[in-house]
C-alpha cells in the first residue's frame, strides 16, 4: 500500500524518532526529511540525540546550519532523554511543526541501547502522551534479510515501528528487504534515499518500486 502521510498537528509538535544501525545513513535521512519538510512549508527542529559518538553531534549541526534549521544539542555521552526533552520544550514554545530526533545508531542486539530509546519515549511522553508520533527505521537497500531481524528487534524496543526509510536506493541494492518487513510486521516503506544530495529523498512510490524489482 502506498504510505500514509506524517500527520501534522496545529498545536504541537509532531515528533519523529529516527532509528536503525550504525552504518544506515541514518544522521543523513534526518537532515534529508528536514529538507523534505521545509520543500512542504513545514518548520522544522532537529534534535541531536545520538550523544554515543561525538562526531553525529558536529554531523547533525552542519547539516543544521546547511539547511538553515534550529537545533537542539547535549555534550558528547550526555543524556538523550534530556537531549531531547530540551527540544521538545523549545519545538513548543516555537511553535515547530516537527521535531526529528536523530538517536544513536545501535546493533539490535545492544540491549542497553535498546533500552535507551524506551527511555526517551518515556520521557517524551510526560509531555505528550501521544509522542513520539512517528518512528521510522532507516534500512539500507542492500542489507538483505537481515533487515527485517532489525525491524523486530527495534519494533520490540520501542513499542511500534511506523515506518522504514530506505537509504541507497541508488547503488546495487533494490530494497526487496520492505516487502518482507511490511508482509511480516506490517511496517509501511515510508521514505527513500536516492543519492548523496540534500534533496535526494522523496515518498515510497509502491508502484515505481515493483517496476524497478521486475
Amino acid at each position: 500500500p502506498q504510505p500514509a502521510p506524517l500527520p501534522f498537528f496545529p498545536d504541537k509538535p509532531c515528533v519523529v524518532f529516527i532509528v536503525g544501525v550504525n552504518g544506515t545513513g541514518k544522521t543523513t535521512s534526518t537532515a534529508r526529511l528536514a529538507q523534505w519538510l521545509k520543500n512542504q512549508n513545514r518548520s522544522v527542529m532537529l534534535a541531536a540525540a545520538d550523544t554515543f559518538r561525538a562526531a553525529a553531534i558536529e554531523q547533525l549541526d552542519v547539516w543544521a546550519q546547511r539547511l538553515d534549521v534550529p537545533i537542539i544539542k547535549g555534550q558528547y555521552k550526555a543524556d538523550p532523554a534530556a537531549v531531547c526533552h530540551d527540544a521538545w520544550e523549545a519545538a513548543n514554545k516555537r511553535g515547530i511543526n516537527y521535531l526529528l530526533c536523530d538517536t544513536a545508531g545501535r546493533l539490535h542486539t545492544r540491549d542497553n541501547l535498546m533500552a535507551e530509546l524506551s527511555k526517551i519515549e518515556r520521557v517524551l511522553g510526560r509531555k505528550d502522551a501521544s509522542a513520539p508520533h512517528e518512528t521510522l527505521l532507516v534500512v539500507d537497500a542492500t542489507t538483505g534479510s537481515n533487515a527485517l531481524q532489525q525491524a523486530k528487534e527495534f519494533q520490540k524496543a520501542v513499542g511500534k515501528l511506523t515506518g522504514v526509510i530506505v537509504t541507497k536506493l541508488d547503488g546495487s541494492g533494490k530494497g526487496g528487504c520492505v516487502v518482507s518487513i511490511q508482509n511480516e510486521l506490517g511496517v509501511p516503506a515510508r521514505f527513500i534515499g536516492t543519492g548523496e544530495g540534500k534533496d535526494d529523498f522523496a515518498i515510497f512510490d509502491a508502484k515505481k518500486f515493483v517496476e524497478g524489482i521486475l
